[in-house]
């Protein structure tokens, strides 16, 4: 397990990755991987997104801001099963969830619920910036990216990665469907946003756009 950090922005705005390590599971299958947590805001007030894996882990990070959010890109288990330990840790902010995943979300907390609904165009505001919500269905139904246009950044959870489209062979997921929301919401932003995303390097929507046919041939 290991954990990075960055700054980026304007004033004190800045963006930092912690990776963390687990598990995911679904569909009968667990698999070991590591997971990007993002924090941003600066040294009063934070937005997190995704934290995955290791509660304390992400609440150390923090280091003693207020969260004034909790924002979860999907329902998977390997990005939502520490939320819940993680805001108790920090002061219990709003965790944050397209409802269209509160399937999966009940498969890990089958006695609780979000706190709130994540929709598509809802604007979250920290340290001067703002982050708004595009739900880019198809590696879950609920997928939703968060674009911080001020930053041209774009978090995109596991809709977008570098390389190609979120992995669309299991329960709930549809290849067809992600495509057209990369194709729809993602790839008409400016060529030099980058894409942070929810696992492994960071990428741009000018690296990945001239492959999008390649995708689409390959069926993944």
């Amino acid at each position: 397990m290991g954990d990075t950090a960055s700054g980026s922005g304007t004033g004190h705005f800045r963006i930092e990755n912690l990776i963390t390590a687990g598990t995911f599971s679904l569909d009968g299958g667990t698999w070991e991987l590591e997971n990007n947590v993002w924090i941003l805001g600066d040294d009063r007030k934070v937005i997190v997104i995704d934290p995955a894996h290791n509660a304390a882990q992400v609440a150390e990070a923090v280091a003693g801001r207020t969260v004034i959010a909790v924002l979860l890109t999907h329902g998977h288990n390997d990005h939502i099963s520490a939320s819940r330990e993680f805001a108790s840790l920090v002061g219990s902010p709003r965790i944050f969830l397209n409802l269209l995943d509160r399937m999966l979300w009940d498969a890990v907390f089958p006695n609780d619920a979000p706190d709130a609904e994540l929709n598509d165009g809802d604007r979250f505001e920290v340290a001067g910036v703002s982050l708004r919500a595009i739900h880019t269905p198809g590696h879950t139904p609920g997928s939703t990216c968060l674009y911080l246009e001020s930053e041209l950044t774009l978090f995109s959870g596991d809709t977008l990665f570098n390389g190609g489209p979120g992995a669309t062979g299991r329960t709930f997921s549809d290849f067809p469907t992600i495509i057209a929301s990369i194709t729809e919401r993602l790839l008409p932003l400016p060529a030099e946003v980058r894409v942070l995303t929810g696992h492994g390097d960071s990428t741009t929507i000018g690296a990945e756009a001239p492959h999008l046919a390649e995708w689409v041939t390959r069926g993944y």
